[in-house]
């Protein structure tokens, strides 16, 4: 089709996340654009909240693994690296 790519301000206020709404300000500051900042926030409101967080121990042990996984592999000369499945298997399910 004629699909094409356009300016993404038109779509901004129908599909911005109200999160980012709320905090993107604040955010802007901080690092991976603002990212880290709403990411503690959210998990900080969460844990006040008695909300269960938006990721969990799994995804951060996998979040958490290329750097030193990446680390390992450079000092044997970039040699793969088999990626741990902290789930045991759980995520197939």
């Amino acid at each position: 089709g004629g699909e094409r790519f356009g300016p993404i301000d038109r779509w901004k206020k129908d599909f911005e996340d109200p999160l980012w709404t709320k905090l993107g300000e604040a955010a802007r500051g901080s690092g991976h654009g603002g990212m880290d900042y709403i990411m503690a926030w959210r998990l900080v409101q969460c844990l006040h909240e008695g909300l269960a967080p938006d990721i969990d121990v799994y995804d951060s042990a996998a979040w958490s693994a290329p750097f030193p996984l990446s680390e390992i592999s450079v000092a044997k000369g970039s040699a793969p690296m088999k990626f741990p499945d902290f789930t045991r298997g759980n995520w197939q399910k």
